[in-house]
């Protein structure tokens, strides 16, 4: 079993790919958003790893679920960061499973958030709740979504990496994303 393996820190990405990453609650359009910027780019992106591991989990997720999910994240980003051209596109990271590990379970994992603090990021795009809620067995709280964008919001502030927020419909969702991206491409810098 993996339980008991430690995660290895994400190597430090190539220097001439940017690692941007797409975050926000649930049911924001995140997916959509990385998909569509990857064929933008045409460049690889690194799926959410959690939606398959609880798709084949046949009982409710427990803590302990989640560093496996946090292993599976992290080794992902480490296979695609290769196969990047100029820029990856992360659809989502360890922030999210900090989060509902602590709403759900009360605590985090020390290695999630060491392995959080560990990972390398150019750019955070924060997706916005101004997009209708779309059910899903593995969407838990319509209801709170105002509260978990303020939880994202704060993270990103507190990461110290340069970030935009991502709001409106599907094509200004896409066009502000691909500004922010071509800035830091050009510059460095999205900000």
């Amino acid at each position: 079993m993996h339980e008991n393996r430690t995660m290895q820190a994400p190597t430090r990405h190539q220097p001439a790919v940017k690692k941007v990453c797409i975050i926000g609650p649930e049911c924001t359009g995140k997916t959509d958003l990385s998909q569509q910027l990857a064929a933008h780019y045409k460049t690889g992106w690194v799926p959410e790893y959690a939606r398959g591991f609880l798709n084949k989990l046949n009982r409710p997720y427990v803590l302990g679920d989640l560093l496996q999910i946090a292993h599976g994240q992290i080794r992902l980003e480490q296979e695609w960061a290769y196969e990047a051209n100029r820029v990856l596109i992360c659809d989502t990271n360890l922030i999210t499973l900090k989060i509902w590990s602590e709403f759900k379970f009360g605590q985090c994992p020390e290695e999630i958030r060491t392995q959080h603090a560990a990972a390398t990021y150019d750019l955070y795009l924060l997706t916005y709740i101004d997009v209708p809620w779309e059910d899903d067995p593995q969407r838990e709280h319509p209801d709170k979504r105002e509260h978990f964008w303020q939880l994202y919001r704060k993270e990103v502030e507190d990461s110290g990496v340069p970030f935009v927020q991502i709001g409106g419909n599907r094509d200004q969702r896409k066009a502000a994303a691909i500004a922010a991206i071509d800035k830091l491409l050009a510059t460095g810098n999205p900000a």
